[in-house]
C-alpha cells in the first residue's frame, strides 16, 4: 500500500516537471512581451490568490506558530522572491537551453543542502542515481550550452541556489504545517516582495502590461494558474511526502520538457542524443529517489519470505 502510496507521489511530481518544463518557454515568451519584473508580480500574485481560494474552500488555514512563520516567510524569500525574480530577469537576457541546463544543477544542489541541513540519508544508489540523471542532462544539451558567466546565467544561477535554498525550508515548515495553506501563504508573500521590487525597477512597467496579443495573455494564465499555483501545490506536498532532497531529483526532467517544448513552440530541433539522455534521466531518477533501492529490498524480502514458508513446509 506505502509502494502504491509513493508510486502515486512520483506521477504527481512527474507531472509537476512536464508543466515546469513547458513554463520555461512561457516565460521566454511573456518576458519578451511584458517588463519582466512586473509581469513576475502579476503572475505569482494571481497564482497565491488561486491558492488561497482553494485553501479557504478546503478549510485547512489556521494560525501559524512563531517558528512556521519564520520558516514560511523565509521560503517566500527565496523561493518566491529569489527564484522568481532572477528568473524572469535572467530569461530576459539569455536563451531558454542555457537556463534549463543550469536548472539542471537543482536536484544536485538540493540533495547536498538536504545532507546538509535535513541530515538526509545519501546511500551509493542515490549517489548514483543522481549522477546518471545529470549525465542525462548533459547528453540532452547536447554541449550546447555555454557554462559562461555573463550576467543573464549568473542571474538563472541565483535562482537555482534560491530554490535550493528554499526546498529546505518549505520541508522545515511542512513538518507542522500543512502544504497548502504553506504554498498560499509563500506566493502571497513573495508577490508583495517582487511587487516592491517592481515599483523601484519597472516604475511604468503596470502601463506596459496592456496591448499584447490575446494568446499572450492565455500564455500568462496558463503559467501563472497551472504552471506555479498548481505546480507549487503539488510540488511542496510532494516535499513534505517523501522529503525535499528525493522530491528534487525529479526536476531533472525539466530540461528535456523544456528542450521538448521548445522544440514544438519555439522549433528548435530535437536530437536523438537528448532522448538517449532521457534514458538516463528516467533510470537516475528510479535511484535517485531510492524507489528502486525500495523494490529491490522488498524483492529480497518477499524470497526470504517465500524460502522460509518452504523450509517449513518441508
Amino acid at each position: 500500500m506505502k509502494d502504491k502510496s509513493l508510486v502515486f507521489t512520483y506521477g504527481v511530481v512527474f507531472f509537476v516537471m512536464i508543466t515546469w518544463g513547458l513554463n520555461v518557454v512561457l516565460l521566454k515568451l511573456l518576458v519578451e512581451a511584458f517588463p519582466p519584473v512586473t509581469m513576475t508580480v502579476f503572475r505569482i500574485m494571481l497564482a497565491g490568490v488561486v491558492t488561497g481560494i482553494i485553501v479557504l474552500f478546503s478549510r485547512s488555514m489556521r494560525k501559524l506558530s512563531k517558528i512556521e512563520w519564520h520558516y514560511t516567510i523565509l521560503a517566500a524569500l527565496f523561493g518566491v522572491v529569489g527564484h522568481h525574480f532572477f528568473l524572469a530577469t535572467g530569461l530576459a537576457l539569455t536563451n531558454a537551453s542555457n537556463t534549463v541546463l543550469i536548472l539542471a544543477l537543482l536536484p544536485l544542489t538540493t540533495s547536498i543542502f538536504a545532507i546538509i541541513f535535513l541530515h538526509d540519508r545519501l546511500t551509493k544508489w542515490r549517489i548514483l542515481g543522481i549522477g546518471l540523471a545529470f549525465i542525462g542532462v548533459v547528453l540532452i544539451q547536447g554541449g550546447g550550452g555555454q557554462w559562461s558567466l555573463d550576467r543573464g546565467e549568473f542571474y538563472i544561477f541565483l535562482c537555482m541556489l534560491a530554490q535550493a535554498i528554499s526546498f529546505i525550508y518549505i520541508k522545515k515548515a511542512t513538518a507542522s504545517l500543512d502544504s497548502k495553506q504553506m504554498t498560499s501563504m509563500m506566493l502571497l508573500i513573495g508577490s508583495v516582495g517582487l511587487l516592491l521590487i517592481s515599483l523601484i525597477m519597472e516604475p511604468t512597467g503596470t502601463k506596459e502590461l496592456v496591448g499584447a496579443p490575446l494568446f499572450i495573455y492565455v500564455l500568462f494564465l496558463i503559467s501563472s494558474i497551472v504552471a506555479t499555483a498548481l505546480g507549487h501545490f503539488l510540488f511542496n506536498a510532494a516535499i513534505q511526502r517523501i522529503g525535499a532532497g528525493q522530491t528534487a531529483v525529479f526536476n531533472n526532467f525539466v530540461p528535456f520538457f523544456g528542450l521538448c517544448f521548445s522544440a514544438i513552440f519555439l522549433k528548435e530541433q530535437l536530437h536523438w542524443y537528448q532522448m538517449f539522455g532521457f534514458v538516463f534521466i528516467v533510470i537516475g531518477v528510479l535511484f535517485g529517489t531510492g524507489y528502486m533501492e525500495r523494490a529491490l529490498h522488498n524483492f529480497k524480502s518477499r524470497v526470504h519470505n517465500e524460502k522460509k514458508q518452504i523450509d517449513t513446509s518441508a
